[in-house]
């Protein structure tokens, strides 16, 4: 569906959607929600609501308005659901966002998310579909969520590796945005569940370009290679590297293990940003006074073959 004011809308495939109520005002909708992927009820809520509101972020809005979403069993405790509400009240409140209802529903298994709402200016929009040839890309957090919270689950996860996996993804992107903002830059997306090599191809795609990553640079979280190496990925790693990975160029000296790294389905990671490289380094700046993750992992160039080629 179209419509003149729908400035974003499916068709790249973006974060959020962005429609314009006035000439200096537009709305930014975005909603997401999934079972736990932590055992503590609290921990998932702050997740679930941090990676809610990631998506305003990588829009370059400003989250202002939440609804709750939630799926619950009837054979569950009720504090277990007050736990996972109260993380996201938490994790709300710390990014300025008011709950202002929501819904829910029996189900067998837990589910928690939010639908939000931020604002934006027209002229301030961040979208995947800008990117060009000649930018360097920053990414703001560690891959490796996906993998680690799935050795959580399995009881093969060391305990400061599963919390260092719940603090990264406990932590908003709201330092990478106003960063990002400060600097201007081209095009940005969030890396969650089609993995860094999903969302770099789409924001890839929708721009008409393609990218070259450095392994070396780009950062994993502690403890992550260790669990790949035993054997340990979630299913929607092995699909994200089965189909975007299939169309990468992988350098040969690269092992199936790299790339399920790159491929890791994650919760609540950071912004990837494409910017001008003369910026590149006031970003970092930028970046490290905020106390956020900078990383500088490729670069952007004319479409040519595969999306992306990545070197050891």
């Amino acid at each position: 569906m179209t419509h003149p004011d729908l400035l974003v809308g499916i068709h790249t495939g973006d974060d959020a959607a962005v429609y314009r109520l006035r000439d200096d005002l537009c709305i930014v909708q975005t909603v997401d929600f999934f079972p736990p992927i932590v055992d503590d009820p609290y921990d998932f809520g702050i997740v679930a609501a941090a990676n809610a509101i990631s998506d305003i972020y990588a829009m370059g809005g400003t989250p202002i308005l939440a609804l709750n979403l939630v799926c619950f069993p009837e054979d569950l405790p009720k504090e277990v659901l007050y736990r996972i509400l109260q993380g996201g009240a938490d994790k709300a409140q710390e990014a300025g966002v008011l709950i202002a209802g929501g819904h829910t529903i029996k189900d067998r298994e837990p589910k928690y998310g939010m639908a939000v709402t931020g604002v934006i200016s027209p002229d301030a929009i961040m979208t995947n579909a800008a990117a060009k040839p000649g930018d360097v890309l920053v990414l703001t957090k560690a891959l490796g969520t996906g993998i680690i919270t799935t050795a959580g689950k399995n009881d093969r996860a060391d305990r400061k590796v599963l919390q260092g996996a719940v603090d990264s993804m406990a932590t908003l992107n709201r330092a990478a945005c106003e960063a990002m903002l400060a600097v201007g830059a081209n095009a940005c997306t969030d890396v969650t569940g089609f993995g860094l090599i999903g969302h770099l191809h789409g924001m890839m795609v929708a721009s008409g370009t393609s990218a070259r990553l450095q392994l070396s640079a780009i950062p994993l979280l502690p403890g992550v290679r260790d669990l790949v190496t035993q054997g340990i990925a979630p299913g929607g790693t092995h699909t994200n590297l089965a189909t975007v990975g299939a169309k990468t160029r992988w350098h040969p000296d690269l092992s199936d293990e790299d790339k399920l790294l790159l491929c890791d389905a994650q919760t609540s990671g950071g912004l990837l940003i494409s910017l001008p490289k003369e910026k590149a380094a006031r970003l970092v700046q930028e970046l490290s006074a905020r106390k956020t993750m900078a990383a500088v992992i490729g670069t952007v160039s004319e479409q040519a073959g595969a999306a992306i080629e990545v070197a050891p």
